[in-house]
């Protein structure tokens, strides 16, 4: 049960649901706006107790406009003992000349777990728009107890070589990654998320890694519809190894 809230408008949460019974909430963080530009800044805080489990979505796609400095989305989450975070925000599309910055800190107690993914589109490519100015920089650390678990930082700048080389982009213009963090993978369960994408005949690049205490998928392609769908598979093969119930999409996402 949510037991307290506190939000200083343009940013809300929404009233939590429960499609999936007591056992879950799913909540909806609102930006009415619809997108972020000059230092607009961005800040949540999301506290789990024990034995909890939250799943966190956005309404809509996050716009991020041309601007001359950074907007800013800073997230700090705390995951108690045997309580579980979902953080699956629909896609982040940036603008030509676009400067975003985004920092996430997940606090992991023992037992907590963490699943988060990020789908970032760069330029308005069905308009023929490229990232040809600004700067994307993307930071998740995920902690437990003093001790890091994941640190993942990336950064795009606008116009860089790495939109069209093999080491980065590749000529795509989607960039997805997804982490689950908390508790060991076994083999079995990384082949099954690779076995699904190698069944769809899809552009596109993908992977899965194991990590030492979870795992990493990433995707480059042409298509937010696509990362989200495989992210949406792995995000079911994981829920029903650890937390023992399937995937289920939050009302706000387009079927």
């Amino acid at each position: 049960m949510l037991k307290r809230q506190e939000a200083v408008l343009p940013l809300a949460f929404q009233r939590p649901l429960y499609p999936e019974g007591p056992e879950v909430c799913h909540g909806i963080i609102l930006h009415p706006p619809g997108g972020v530009a000059n230092d607009d800044q961005l800040h949540i805080h999301v506290d789990l107790a024990e034995d909890t489990h939250v799943l966190l979505t956005s309404p809509g796609a996050t716009k991020v406009y041309r601007s001359t400095t950074n907007a800013y989305q800073s997230m700090e989450i705390t995951v108690g003992t045997d309580a579980c975070l979902e953080w699956l925000p629909q896609e982040t599309i940036l603008f030509d000349g676009a400067y975003w910055h985004q920092q996430s800190r997940i606090e992991l107690d023992a037992k907590g777990f963490w699943l988060g993914w990020e789908i970032t589109r760069f330029g308005r490519s069905a308009s023929g728009e490229r990232f040809s100015r600004g700067c994307w920089k993307s930071t998740t650390e995920v902690w437990r107890k003093g001790r890091p678990l994941w640190i993942d930082r990336q950064r795009l700048d606008g116009g860089s070589g790495l939109l069209d080389s093999p080491f980065g982009l590749n000529g795509n213009a989607v960039m997805a990654t997804l982490a689950w963090v908390g508790a060991p993978v076994d083999r079995e369960l990384v082949e099954a998320c690779r076995l699904w994408w190698r069944s769809r005949d899809w552009e596109g690049d993908a992977g899965v890694t194991r990590l030492e205490c979870g795992m990493t998928a990433r995707y480059r392609g042409p298509s937010t519809a696509n990362a989200r769908a495989w992210f949406v598979a792995i995000w079911d093969i994981v829920r029903r190894q650890f937390l023992h119930r399937p995937a289920c999409s939050p009302r706000v996402w387009s079927t």
